[in-house]
């Protein structure tokens, strides 16, 4: 259900941003999503079209980048990409690692008609 808020926010920043440039309305709109942000593309694009609806940003396309979980072993220096949970470090087996990507979520940029 957060994906309610997050698609609020993304509204907000894309309105905001129209009036700023004293858009006539945002034709695109591109979001990067971290795989480790648990954001679910479909629930956000469900809630976009019901709250999108009578504003600038009515029929907006949304295009979601996905950016793949990457870890750094603490103990041997190691960086590796997961694909599902975190995992030990593949080169050293040792579970002190740290998150280094995969846990954005931003509005990258909008594209407007004036």
């Amino acid at each position: 259900m957060h994906e309610l808020a997050v698609t609020e926010s993304i509204l907000n920043i894309a309105t905001k941003h129209a009036r700023q440039s004293e858009a006539k309305r945002v034709t695109d709109i591109y979001i990067v999503i971290g795989d480790l942000s648990s954001i679910v593309d479909d629930s956000v694009q469900f809630y976009w079209d019901m709250l999108s609806k009578d504003t600038l940003c009515e029929n907006a396309q949304l295009h979601f980048e996905r950016i793949p979980a990457r870890l750094e072993c603490r103990d041997c220096g190691h960086q590796f990409t997961i694909e599902d949970g975190l995992q030990p470090c593949p080169n050293c087996n040792s579970v002190r690692v740290k998150v280094i990507a995969g846990e954005e979520f931003m509005v990258n940029s909008l594209e407007i008609e004036r």
